[in-house]
């Protein structure tokens, strides 16, 4: 192997690495929602509900959570790009489409959601507040529950391809002599 075609592969095991961390950090993040935040706000009256959800709404928007959910979509595209025609290509592609659904019920369901739960307005204010929240409550949970599997199958199939992209072994010298043992071969 040359020392351009191994950095290429080291350049390549990186992205793809860093993508399996991005993508398992953003599937934690819904797995959490689906297995504690949403089930105990399902326990709070319906203005501390909205009141909750529209402090995550607006708080989850800044650059940590940003880097983490699109460099997921980024870097996993760039690793499915780089691994094309080796072994482990087919997980990283299947890897990118599962996430790219994750991230198409980002944009057109949760986001949606999220913004008429904010356009509602101060929740003491609200008119009929367990009308509000029953418009958004389940369908966000339900939608939650599916980012939650399709980024965490996501993640399985990422952590496939980054155990198949070894780097190719070299052929040892003492292998490669006739005095290296018939068993080691």
């Amino acid at each position: 192997m040359t020392d351009e075609s191994t950095r290429r592969h080291d350049t390549a095991a990186g992205v793809l690495g860093a993508a399996t961390v991005a993508t398992g950090l953003v599937a934690g993040v819904f797995y959490i929602f689906a297995c504690a935040v949403m089930p105990a706000l399902a326990r709070s009256g319906d203005r501390v509900f909205i009141e909750v959800m529209q402090n995550i709404n607006e708080v989850i928007q800044n650059p940590v959570f940003f880097l983490g959910f699109f460099g997921a979509l980024v870097l996993t595209a760039l690793a499915a790009w780089q691994s094309r025609g080796t072994p482990g290509s087919r997980w990283v592609l299947a890897a990118f489409a599962a996430y790219a659904l994750v991230f198409l019920i980002t944009v057109t369901v949760s986001v949606p959601l999220n913004d008429g739960l904010a356009n509602a307005g101060t929740p003491a204010r609200i008119a009929d507040p367990a009308a509000v929240r029953d418009r958004f409550e389940d369908p966000w949970v339900a939608w939650n529950v599916v980012r939650a599997v399709l980024s965490t199958l996501a993640t399985a199939l990422l952590t496939r391809a980054l155990l198949r992209h070894r780097r190719p072994a070299q052929a040892s010298a003492y292998l490669a002599s006739a005095a290296g043992s018939s068993a080691r071969r």
